[in-house]
């Protein structure tokens, strides 16, 4: 049986603090993928074919990350890719308080997908796909926290 991992969000862009949890996964997966999931309440500054293709190029030497698009219940999604594991970063308290609401819900949908929390390395708690379009949007530099490919495509990063 193959191990897959669905790591779903909207990764608008994805951060350090991302790729920080996907590297840590790998040995505990066959396969990750990294989906972007479509949010009709929340306003993207970035593509979803945008962010696919950073996250392809990301890791296009990683055979075991693959990226995608994806609509609906993350469950639903999870079913569709033969995946029973949902990884989630947790920076704080509040994000596992967050988190924990979404995986029991998850949990009643279907019992046989686990969420699987890692926390983020220190050097990455204030990483945040918020702060770091806010910090795009004001024109400051936000290569600090972007891989080096979405650093080079940003405008000011």
């Amino acid at each position: 049986m193959n191990r897959i991992c669905l790591f779903p969000g909207t990764f608008d862009p994805l951060t350090l603090g991302h790729v920080d949890i996907i590297n840590r996964a790998l040995p505990l997966f066959d396969k990750i993928v990294v989906g972007i999931g479509l949010n009709a309440a929340k306003g993207p500054m970035f593509t979803p074919e945008q962010r696919l293709s950073w996250i392809q190029e990301i890791y296009q030497n990683e055979p075991r990350v693959e990226a995608a698009i994806y609509d609906g219940l993350t469950v639903e999604y999870c079913k569709k890719i033969g995946s029973h594991f949902i990884l989630r970063g947790i920076r704080y308290v509040s994000d596992f308080e967050y988190e924990k609401t979404i995986a029991d819900a998850n949990r009643t949908l279907d019992r046989t997908i686990e969420t699987i929390f890692l926390t983020g390395e220190p050097k990455y708690t204030s990483v945040a796909s918020t702060i770091v379009r806010d910090i795009i949007r004001n024109g400051g530099d936000a290569s600090p926290f972007l891989p080096d490919v979405i650093a080079r495509a940003v405008p000011g990063a």
